[in-house]
């Protein structure tokens, strides 16, 4: 189908400047021609959108998550990480199916597509079925099914990661892409990772793995194996593949170089890590040696919500009062981190996460109407520092309409938003706190 969207505002993800009016051309999946001042004449094959009042964007690219936790949103909150996950989020997580798990990544899709987020990264189990939802809700998704050593003794998730590999990767007319997902050094010991190096010398595709996300994890292996969790995964062989460390958030310098020399990219979470109280990671010194960063939410139950419009505003402020520098995380830096990064980030093609001719049309329509957006001395300033998620008034995947009108065309919110009531039914009582 081929698309006009005209007397448009837009950024195209790559440049540091504006454009108060325009237009786009996309048509079959991708980006025709986007430029200043009126549209080129088109004839009535093309579906016109009257872009007055909003402003175009590339669809967000979020790094890092696990979308079916959406269903443990609220469900354990005011705990650190390591008895968030032990005490609460495992125990609820056993008793998931699924199914269960399919309408817990509805769930996450729902809330994603509203906020302008085209692309996710997923991270846990039931993967085919994940897959399956993202592909009839028309997401673009990079899926991976995670890995937890200590209890993988035969080797039969790895097997299965290896057959999901093999059916979903490029999967949904290439919206698909997958990874191997070993969860973390301290679920995944040194002796299971040399069996995840061994399917990724005969896999291309990317691994994901949480690195370094609280000082615990870091004390820990230092005093197991002398080594902090950058050196032991560098001592396994893991880095000679590409890697997305998702968090990152307590290195060394020593951590910083290994990570720079080997080209690991990082997903970059501040509110997951915030929340948690995990700390900060140290993003000026990532991206003074050149490291691939990319923004994430993590799952619903460490962030309680998946909108990028706030990890954006997060990581533009929050990195400006560590390092005491206004200058040090711009507007333009931490957009590009939810956008054009966020694809490098995860290894995807040149082009996505822009509004360029060629790059897939991915894209985000947001209502500036609002008294948020006036006066526009500068609108760049405006998307980072002043908008949020229920701006969002359109989003396209592959030049496929996901959210018209502010209406999802996809998916059915009335249904997903019953079965996620009747899933969560099963948890544990006494950590249900309705009377």
């Amino acid at each position: 189908m081929k698309w006009l969207i005209e007397n448009v505002a837009y950024i195209d993800g790559l440049h540091q400047t504006y454009v108060e009016k325009g237009y786009m051309l996309f048509n079959a999946g991708t980006i025709e021609q986007i430029g200043v001042g009126m549209a080129p004449h088109c004839d009535a094959s093309y579906e016109r959108i009257n872009g007055e009042n909003r402003l175009l964007l590339p669809g967000f690219i979020n790094t890092h998550g696990h979308a079916a936790m959406s269903l443990l949103r609220g469900y354990a909150d005011d705990l650190p990480l390591h008895a968030w996950l032990n005490d609460m989020i495992w125990p609820a997580e056993a008793v998931l199916t699924p199914k269960d798990i399919e309408i817990g990544t509805q769930l996450a899709m729902m809330e994603m597509i509203e906020t302008g987020t085209t692309t996710f990264t997923d991270m846990y189990a039931s993967m085919d079925r994940v897959a399956e939802a993202t592909i009839e809700a028309g997401m673009r998704a990079v899926l991976g099914r995670g890995l937890i050593g200590l209890d993988d003794s035969s080797l039969d998730k790895l097997r299965e990661t290896e057959m999901f590999i093999q059916t979903y990767d490029r999967a949904g007319d290439g919206r698909i892409r997958t990874t191997l997902a070993p969860h973390a050094p301290y679920t995944c010991p040194p002796d299971y990772l040399k069996h995840v190096v061994k399917v990724a010398e005969r896999i291309d595709v990317p691994l994901q793995i949480h690195i370094a996300e609280t000082a615990k994890e870091v004390t820990d292996s230092l005093a197991a194996y002398n080594l902090t969790p950058v050196e032991s995964l560098y001592k396994s062989g893991l880095f000679e593949h590409r890697v997305i460390g998702a968090h990152c958030v307590h290195l060394t310098d020593h951590d910083i170089e290994l990570l720079a020399q080997n080209h690991i990219h990082v997903a970059h979470n501040p509110g997951s890590n915030l929340k948690l109280g995990s700390g900060i990671a140290p993003l000026a010194k990532l991206l003074q040696h050149g490291v691939v960063v990319g923004l994430g939410t993590d799952g619903a139950a460490s962030n309680n919500k998946l909108d990028l419009y706030e990890e954006l505003r997060l990581v533009a402020l929050l990195h400006k009062g560590v390092e005491q520098d206004a200058t040090v995380i711009d507007a333009h830096t931490a957009l590009r981190m939810a956008t054009s990064e966020g694809a490098k980030t995860l290894f995807l093609e040149d082009g996505l996460g822009t509004l360029i001719p060629g790059a897939p049309a991915d894209f985000q329509l947001i209502d500036i109407s609002g008294p948020r957006y006036y006066p526009r001395h500068n609108l760049l300033s405006h998307a980072v520092y002043s908008s949020h998620g229920g701006d969002v008034t359109d989003v396209f995947v592959a030049g496929k309409a996901l959210l018209r009108n502010r209406q999802l065309q996809t998916l059915d919110k009335e249904k997903i938003l019953y079965e996620a009531e009747e899933a969560v039914k099963k948890f544990p009582v006494h950590q249900r706190l309705k009377v």
